[in-house]
C-alpha cells in the first residue's frame, strides 16, 4: 500500500541468552537494566525520506526516495551518496537488505527494480524487473548469502513474493498456486522494511487493509500457512505496519489505523508459539500508529522500541507498558547494532541514539 509514515520508539536492555523464549528464566540471567533516557547524534541531514536502513559490518546503509541511497561509515564518520535513475522515474526505495559481498535495494511502486550494490557503494546493476501496473514491493531480507526474498502487495489472488537462491543475482516470482489466498482489499505497507521477518529456515509476513494477517513458512518461504490477528482491520489503511521476531517463537506485530495515528487500542500484539496465535496487549495505552517496531538485542524477548507517530517509545516487559523516550515523530525505522546503540531515520535525516539508564 502507498502510505503509511511517522514512527515511535524507546529502549532498554538485558544481558542473557537471545533464545530464552518468554516466561523461562535462567539462573545467569541478569536483571534487566532499563533505559531512562536517550541521547541522538545527527548522521545524515538532507531533503530525504528514508524507510530503508540495514547495519553491515562498519557501515550503516541507507535505502532513500528520490534514488537515494548511501551508507555512514562508522570508522572514519563519513557519508557515501549514490543516486539511480531508471529512465525519467527516481526509484522509492523503500526495502534494503544485505549478504557478505552485497547489498540489495528494491523501490516501492511500478516498474519494481531491485539493484545489487557493491559494498563500495559504486557498482550498481539492475537483477529484477516487473512492470504490471500493480507492481509494489514492501519489504526483503536475505536467510543467508545465498536465499533472499522480497514481498509486497497482491497482482493476483495472493501476496507477491519473489525468492533468489544464487546470491541475488537472479530473482524468480512464486505462483500463487504454492501461497494462501488473499481477501480482496488485503495487501502490505512499505512502511520500514519490517513487515518481512526471517530467522533461521522461518519467514514471517504481515498483511493489513481487509484483513490483517501473519504468513508463516517454516522452510524458506516454499510453503505456508496464515494466522488471522486481533489488529484493527477492514479499511485501507488499517493493519499490521511492523513487525519483529526475536526467536522462533516470540514475536511482535504493531500499526493500527494510519488516518488515526493517535488511536491506540487493536494495534499491539504479542505472540509465544511463532505466530499462530497472537494476544493483544496495552490496550488504550502506549503509542498510536507504529512505523516500526525492534526487539533489543539480548533482552530475553522483554524489550522493544517503537517508532511512529507517538515519537519513540520503550518496552522492557514484553510491550505490556511503554514509556516515552523521545518525541519525534518524523523516525520512520530503526535498527539496533547492540543492545544500547541503534540507528533510526525517517523524515530528511539519519540518526545515531544511544540508550542510557
Amino acid at each position: 500500500m502507498k502510505k503509511y509514515l511517522i514512527a515511535v520508539v524507546s529502549i532498554s536492555f538485558l544481558i542473557s541468552c537471545k533464545n530464552d523464549p518468554i516466561g523461562v528464566s535462567t539462573e545467569s540471567a541478569i536483571q534487566p537494566k532499563t533505559f531512562k533516557n536517550a541521547v541522538v547524534d545527527s548522521i545524515l541531514t538532507d531533503s530525504i525520506s528514508i524507510r530503508g536502513i540495514v547495519i553491515d559490518a562498519r557501515k550503516v546503509w541507507y535505502a532513500a526516495n528520490n534514488g537515494k541511497y548511501g551508507f555512514y561509515d562508522l570508522e572514519n564518520e563519513k557519508i557515501f551518496s549514490g543516486h539511480v535513475a531508471f529512465d525519467t522515474l527516481q526509484p522509492e526505495f523503500r526495502s534494503i537488505a544485505k549478504t557478505k559481498d552485497h547489498v540489495f535495494i528494491l523501490n516501492a511502486g511500478s516498474p519494481a527494480l531491485l539493484y545489487k550494490i557493491s559494498k563500495d557503494g559504486k557498482q550498481v546493476r539492475l537483477v529484477y524487473k516487473e512492470t504490471g501496473a500493480r507492481a509494489f514491493y514492501d519489504s526483503m531480507q536475505f536467510l543467508n548469502d545465498n536465499e533472499g526474498i522480497a514481498m509486497g502487495d497482491p497482482t493476483s489472488t495472493c501476496l507477491s513474493v519473489i525468492t533468489t537462491v544464487d546470491g541475488g543475482e537472479t530473482w524468480q516470482k512464486h505462483s500463487c498456486d504454492g501461497l494462501p489466498k488473499v481477501a480482496i482489499g488485503e495487501a502490505a505497507f512499505a512502511a520500514s522494511n519490517s513487515n518481512l521477518i526471517v530467522h533461521g529456515n522461518g519467514v514471517w509476513m504481515v498483511s493489513g487493509g481487509k484483513k490483517a494477517r501473519v504468513f508463516y513458512s517454516a522452510d524458506h518461504g516454499k510453503k505456508w500457512s496464515a494466522f488471522d490477528t486481533p489488529i484493527v482491520q477492514g479499511s485501507a489503511m488499517t493493519g499490521i505496519f511492523t513487525a519483529d521476531f526475536y526467536d522462533s517463537k516470540n514475536g511482535f506485530i504493531a500499526g493500527g489505523d494510519y488516518e488515526k495515528p493517535s488511536l491506540n487500542r487493536g494495534n499491539k500484539a504479542i505472540t509465544s508459539d511463532g505466530g499462530r496465535t497472537w494476544k493483544l496487549v496495552a490496550e488504550n495505552s502506549g503509542f498510536g500508529y507504529a512505523s516500526c517496531v525492534q526487539y533489543v538485542p539480548n533482552s530475553l524477548a522483554k524489550q522493544l522500541v517503537c517508532v511512529g507517530a507517538s515519537g519513540l517509545l520503550y518496552s522492557s516487559d514484553s510491550g505490556v507498558h511503554w514509556t516515552q523516550l523521545l518525541k519525534d515523530k518524523g523516525l520512520f525505522t530503526i535498527r539496533f547494532q547492540n543492545d544500547s546503540t541503534a540507528f533510526a531515520a525517517g523524515k530528511d535525516k539519519l540518526i545515531r541514539i544511544r540508550f542510557k539508564y
